[in-house]
């Protein structure tokens, strides 16, 4: 995979076309962790067109994981960052975030997943996927001052 993010916006697109299709992406929703999209034709199926191979490296994998595991808690419908998009819900508090930036994985994406679930956050999918995708402590941080810096007083 080179060093070009992917098409998110056209990622996206395919997700909405597929969930327009009753129980297509059922099993998706269903998982609890990240490795058991691996388990699901599902999966495959979204993630083939924009890049998935066989031969893919682990973490390019992991990527697509990511994405796969979160995208169904988002709405496309603003230009928000993710951490501004936590800091208007007015519903997630400052320890929250922190557990996340500390967390190890897989466990820092099962407690995003939660506030994501809580929130329901509208966003820009483009901003918070080339996070998700290139997610690392230094994403986490971001991810946390984004959120202390739009926190209303």
């Amino acid at each position: 995979m080179s060093n070009e993010l992917p098409n998110f916006a056209g990622f996206y697109a395919a997700w909405e076309s597929l969930n327009k299709r009753p129980g297509a992406t059922a099993d998706i929703r269903r998982v609890v962790t990240m490795d058991e999209l691996l388990d699901l034709p599902a999966f495959y199926r979204l993630v083939e067109p924009f890049g998935w191979q066989a031969d893919l490296k682990p973490w390019d994998k992991e990527r697509w994981q990511r994405l796969v595991f979160l995208i169904n808690h988002v709405t496309d419908k603003s230009e928000n960052s993710l951490g501004k998009a936590f800091a208007l819900s007015g519903k997630i508090s400052d320890k929250r975030l922190f557990q996340i930036v500390r967390a190890d994985s897989p466990n820092d994406l099962t407690q995003l997943r939660r506030l994501l679930k809580q929130v329901e956050p509208e966003v820009s999918w483009q901003k918070m996927a080339t996070q998700l995708w290139r997610w690392s402590l230094r994403e986490k941080r971001s991810l946390l001052e984004d959120f202390v810096l739009n926190q209303k007083d």
